[in-house]
């Protein structure tokens, strides 16, 4: 049993010593054995070597070790045995009561747990005092040498205690696990926000950039094509009709004309 318990705890197992077990000739006398009885039957409780007789080759074993795991036992009791480790249908942490331990915290989660473990703390303070005390305590006598000592019973006390903390802090781990990813969450989105704020002010910077370098070219190419046009003439000033003309006598033009039409 040694030998097999500490070759299940190996790393890397070999397969279990009953695999030789389930050759064709087993299995077909398993399920004769199955055929015979009916399918409620239970085969731990027959004897098969009366129900198959008239077989050759009978195992020294029952065959009922042949037959599949009950689905139905593993789902009752929520868990099932691989290699020496026990893992359970659903995934959770068990509790310290589960474990085969004295709890004293409550089990309920929702119960503030915080009372119970102040009170776990101390008593811890208070053992290891106690403990200290009694490890300077002279050594037993022959009379009271059967007895047990007093600095083993505040050790165990104290072993209980550490694995109440110890649990505890367990039970905590998924919430101190959502809460880490809730801050590294918060910071990855605090950091997209510094980033995608920087980006956005280097664009506005290289589009003040542009808009200057644009208005500058503007004005060198203007520059130029002012100084390439023809020169314009000057405007000449022609007379108005309304005021008229005087030649070097003081006879202006309506004199002239007034003087026509007198003559005509």
């Amino acid at each position: 049993m040694d030998d097999e318990e500490t070759e299940l705890r190996n790393p890397f197992p070999s397969p279990p010593s009953h695999y030789a077990r389930y050759t064709n000739h087993n299995l077909k006398l398993l399920s004769l054995l199955r055929e015979r009885l009916g399918p409620d039957a239970d085969l731990y409780a027959i004897n098969q070597y009366e129900v198959l007789s008239d077989q050759t080759d009978l195992p020294d074993w029952p065959l009922a070790q042949l037959e599949k795991p009950r689905v139905d036992w593993i789902l009752e009791e929520g868990h099932y045995t691989v290699f020496g480790d026990t893992w359970f249908i659903k995934e959770k942490i068990p509790s310290l009561a589960e474990l085969g331990g004295h709890q004293l915290y409550p089990a309920d989660p929702s119960v503030d747990r915080r009372p119970a473990l102040r009170s776990v703390l101390r008593s811890i303070l208070v053992t290891y005092s106690k403990l200290l005390s009694a490890l300077l305590l002279p050594p037993p006598t022959a009379s009271s040498a059967h007895v047990e000592p007093e600095w083993k019973r505040h050790l165990e006390w104290i072993n209980v205690l550490a694995q109440n903390i110890m649990a505890a802090a367990n039970d905590l781990r998924p919430v101190q696990a959502r809460g880490n990813l809730e801050l590294m969450m918060r910071r990855q989105v605090e950091l997209r926000r510094e980033e995608t704020k920087t980006i956005h002010s280097k664009c506005d910077a290289l589009e003040a950039q542009l808009a200057e370098l644009r208005l500058a070219s503007q004005g060198v190419t203007s520059q130029p094509a002012a100084s390439s046009a023809p020169p314009r003439p000057a405007p000449v000033a022609t007379p108005a009709k309304s005021a008229p003309t005087q030649n070097s006598n003081g006879v202006s033009i309506h004199d002239v004309l007034s003087w026509a039409e007198e003559m005509s």
